[in-house]
C-alpha cells in the first residue's frame, strides 16, 4: 500500500513539472519561433509598409519555383515574354516583375570562333540564374499588390523591344496606376521609366527600388588575388566592393547617400542598376539565405514620396547588362551622369597608372589590329621613358660586379672581424666610387609600374580571343602548347596526369619567359653564399612552372620585357668592362657544341677589365714572398751566404733547388693525400 503511493506521488510531481516547464519554457519558445518565422515571412513577402527591397515570394511563379534544377529554356517559358533585339545583345523580358533575365552579349562568343554568344542573364529556376528587376514600396495607405518582382504586368504598346520601338507595360493596384516604359540602346543601357497616377482619395507614400539578383557564385569564377569578381558599387562618390567570400561572410554591407549605382560584376562583364535622378539611396550588398545556394543581391532603394488624390509622379533608373568597355561605360558616365561608372573596371591599387596604360594598349590595338604588337609597343615607351633610371642602376651594377674580387678579399681577410671588414668595404666604395644604393633606388619607381601594367594585361577586355602570331590565337588563355606531348605531336594530353601533370603542360613562350628571366639573371652579380646562388638558380624553373597557366597576354608581356631589359643591361655592363656570366655560358655551350676551347678571358669567375686587374691583399703578399724566395735561391746558387750569418749554408744536393722559404723547410711528416 505503501509503494503505491510513493508511485503515484512521484507520477503527480512529474506531471506537475512537466506541465510548470510546457507553460514556461516551451510555450514562450514556441511564441517566440513563430514570431521569428513570421518575421522571415514578412520580410520575403513583397507587403507595403516594408522600408527593404522585397525578395519574391514564393508563389511568384508556377509549381516548381526556386533554385530546383530547370533548363533554361524550361525556366523561360514559365511566364509571357517580349523580345529584345538589338546589334549588341539579344534575349526576352519576362513580364512577371518586368524582370530583365535573359540576356545574350552578340558580339563576344563564349569560345574562340564558336559562334555561341556569352549568356549574361539567366531567369529564376534555373541553375546560376542572374537577372535585374524594378518596383515600387509604399506606406501603411498605399494599397496592396504594388509592382514587384511578382507582378504580373500587361503589354500596352509595342511588341518587340529595340532601339526604335520602345515597350510599354501597364499595372493596377488598387486606385494606383503605374505604366513602364522601356527602352533599350545600341549597346548595353536599358532605360526603365515609370509614371503613377493617383486616382484614389488619400495620399500616399511611394518608394522606388531597383536591384540585380544572382544565385550563387558563378562556376566560371576564376578567383585570383589580383582581379576582383563580387559586388560592385558607388554611392556619394565613394567606391565600395566586395568579393564573393568576404561578401558571403558579412551578409549585409550598406551605404547611403545622394546617386550612384550597385551591381555584381565578373572579369569581363557587369550587370548593375542605378537611379536616373541620382538624388538620396540607401544602397544594399545582402545575402539571401536559400537551402541549397546563398542569392546575392545588390540593390538601392530610393527617398520616399508623396502622391497626392489625382496627382502623379515619375521615377527612372537605368540597368546595365554588358560588357566592360571602358569607352561606353565613360560615355554613360559623362553623358547621362551615371557616378563613376568606369570603376566597374578593377583598376587596382594602381589605378593613377593602369587607366593611361589601358587607354595606350586601345589605341595601339585598334592602330595595329594585334594586341601582342600593342603589348610591344607599349612596354618599349615604358622603357624609353625609364631608359636614364634603368642606365645609372644598371651601371651601379656593373661597378659592383667589376668590384667582386676586391670585396671578395675583403672578406676573406677580415671574416673574424666584421668591423674591420666593414670599414674596409667602405674605404673599397669610396676609392671605387660605387653607391651600392644607387642599382636599388631607381628600381624602386618601377615597381608599381610593372605591377599597373601587369593589371592591365590582366583585366583588358581586348586580350579575350584577341590572337597573336602563331599557335596563340586567344591572349586571355594560357599557352595551348605542350613540351609533355611534345608540343603537339603526341596525340594525348599530359596535363591531367598526377604530380607532374602541370609541369609537362608547360607551352613555347612560358620555357621562353624562363629563359629570359635565367638570361638577366645571368647579368646580376652573384651573391656571394652559395646557397643564395643555389636558390636564385633555381628561380627561373619555379617561376616557369607557377606562371605556366597565366594567360599568353601576359607570358608575352613578361618575355618582352625581360628582353629589352637584358638588351640594356648587357650594353650596360659591356661598356664597363665587365664580363659577364651570360658570356661566359655562351662560349661554354659554344665550346661543347664545337669542341673548341673557351678563351681565357671568360674562364674562371668575374674579371672586370680581362686579366689586367691585380687583387690587393693576400695576393700581393704571395707575390713579394714567392719574389724573395727566387732571389735568395739565385744567391745560394750563385755561392753566395745567406744574410743570417747564424745559420750556415747546406750545401746544394746536385739536382734539388735549396730555398730560404721557412714554409719550404719545415718537415714534411704525416700521410701523403
Amino acid at each position: 500500500m505503501g509503494e503505491n503511493r510513493n508511485f503515484l506521488l512521484a507520477a503527480v510531481i512529474a506531471i506537475g513539472i512537466l506541465l510548470l516547464y510546457q507553460v514556461f519554457v516551451l510555450d514562450p519558445m514556441a511564441r517566440d519561433r513563430e514570431a521569428a518565422e513570421a518575421a522571415i515571412a514578412a520580410s520575403q513577402a513583397e507587403t507595403t509598409n516594408t522600408d527593404d527591397a522585397p525578395q519574391a515570394e514564393p508563389s511568384a511563379f508556377a509549381p516548381g519555383s526556386g533554385e530546383n534544377g530547370l533548363s533554361r529554356e524550361d525556366a523561360l517559358a514559365r511566364s509571357q515574354r517580349i523580345e529584345i533585339r538589338t546589334e549588341a545583345v539579344s534575349g526576352s523580358l519576362s513580364l512577371t516583375g518586368a524582370r530583365l533575365d535573359d540576356l545574350q552579349l552578340l558580339r563576344y562568343d563564349t569560345e574562340v570562333d564558336s559562334g555561341e554568344a556569352v549568356t549574361l542573364l539567366s531567369p529564376e529556376g534555373f541553375d546560376g540564374y542572374q537577372f535585374a528587376a524594378s518596383g515600387w514600396l509604399g506606406d501603411a495607405n498605399a494599397p496592396q499588390g504594388l509592382p514587384g518582382l511578382s507582378t504580373q504586368w500587361t503589354l500596352a504598346e509595342g511588341d518587340v523591344l529595340t532601339p526604335d520601338t520602345p515597350v510599354v507595360l501597364e499595372h493596377q493596384a488598387g486606385d494606383l496606376t503605374f505604366r513602364r516604359t522601356i527602352t533599350v540602346d545600341d549597346n548595353y543601357l536599358f532605360t526603365v521609366s515609370d509614371s503613377v497616377v493617383n486616382n484614389g482619395s488619400a495620399a500616399v507614400s511611394l518608394r522606388p527600388y531597383s536591384l540585380v539578383r544572382q544565385h550563387g557564385v558563378p562556376q566560371d569564377l576564376q578567383n585570383f588575388f589580383v582581379l576582383h569578381e563580387g559586388a560592385v558599387g558607388v554611392v556619394d562618390g565613394t567606391h565600395f566592393s566586395r568579393k564573393f567570400k568576404k561578401w558571403e561572410d558579412e551578409g549585409l554591407i550598406e551605404r547611403s547617400g545622394p546617386g550612384g549605382w550597385m551591381g555584381i560584376t565578373s572579369k569581363y562583364w557587369l550587370a548593375a542598376v542605378a537611379p536616373q535622378d541620382q538624388g538620396n539611396v540607401r544602397a544594399q550588398f545582402r545575402v539571401v539565405s536559400r537551402p541549397d545556394r546563398p542569392v546575392f543581391e545588390a540593390n538601392y532603394l530610393s527617398d520616399a514620396q508623396i502622391l497626392a488624390p489625382g496627382a502623379s509622379l515619375e521615377a527612372s533608373s537605368y540597368v546595365f547588362a554588358g560588357a566592360k568597355k571602358q569607352p561606353i561605360l565613360a560615355a554613360y558616365e559623362n553623358e547621362l551622369g551615371i557616378d563613376r561608372l568606369t570603376m566597374a573596371i578593377d583598376w587596382g591599387m594602381f589605378w593613377f597608372l593602369t587607366r593611361p596604360f589601358f587607354a595606350a594598349l586601345h589605341f595601339f590595338y585598334g592602330l595595329l589590329g594585334n594586341y601582342g604588337l600593342a603589348i610591344m609597343v607599349v612596354t618599349l615607351l615604358i622603357k624609353l621613358v625609364l631608359f636614364p633610371l634603368n642606365n645609372r642602376a644598371f651601371a651601379s651594377m656593373a661597378k659592383m660586379r667589376s668590384a667582386a674580387p676586391k670585396m671578395k678579399e675583403i672578406r676573406e681577410r677580415h671574416k673574424d672581424d666584421p668591423q674591420a671588414q666593414q670599414k674596409a668595404m667602405m674605404e673599397l666604395y669610396r676609392k671605387e666610387r660605387i653607391n651600392p644604393v644607387a642599382g636599388c633606388l631607381p628600381i624602386l619607381p618601377q615597381i608599381p609600374i610593372f605591377f599597373a601594367l601587369y593589371k592591365t594585361v590582366f583585366i583588358s577586355l581586348d586580350a579575350r580571343h584577341a590572337p597573336f602570331f602563331g599557335w596563340i590565337q586567344d591572349m586571355s588563355a594560357p599557352d595551348p602548347t605542350m613540351f609533355g606531348n611534345l608540343f603537339g605531336l603526341l596525340p594525348y594530353d599530359p596535363s591531367g596526369i598526377p604530380l607532374i601533370g602541370q609541369i609537362l603542360a608547360i607551352g613555347v613562350w612560358p620555357l621562353l619567359m624562363g629563359v629570359t628571366m635565367w638570361a638577366q639573371q645571368s647579368l646580376n652579380p652573384p651573391p656571394p653564399d652559395k646557397i643564395q646562388r643555389q636558390i636564385f638558380a633555381f628561380m627561373p624553373i619555379i617561376f616557369t612552372i607557377i606562371m605556366a597557366p597565366f594567360p599568353a597576354a601576359l607570358i608575352i608581356y613578361w618575355s618582352w620585357n625581360n628582353t629589352l631589359t637584358i638588351a640594356q643591361q648587357y650594353l650596360i655592363m659591356r661598356r664597363q668592362g665587365v664580363v659577364t656570366e651570360l658570356d661566359r655560358n655562351f662560349f661554354k655551350v659554344r665550346a661543347k657544341l664545337t669542341g673548341s676551347a673557351v678563351p681565357a678571358k671568360y674562364q674562371g669567375e668575374d674579371t672586370p677589365t680581362a686579366t689586367n686587374q691585380v687583387i690587393e691583399g693576400k695576393v700581393e703578399e704571395a707575390v713579394t714572398e714567392l719574389a724573395e724566395d727566387a732571389n735568395a735561391d739565385a744567391a745560394i746558387t750563385d755561392g753566395e751566404t745567406p744574410a743570417n750569418p747564424e745559420t750556415p749554408a747546406k750545401p746544394a744536393t746536385p739536382g734539388r733547388r735549396v730555398s730560404s722559404n721557412p714554409a719550404a723547410k719545415k718537415p714534411r711528416g704525416g700521410k701523403k693525400k
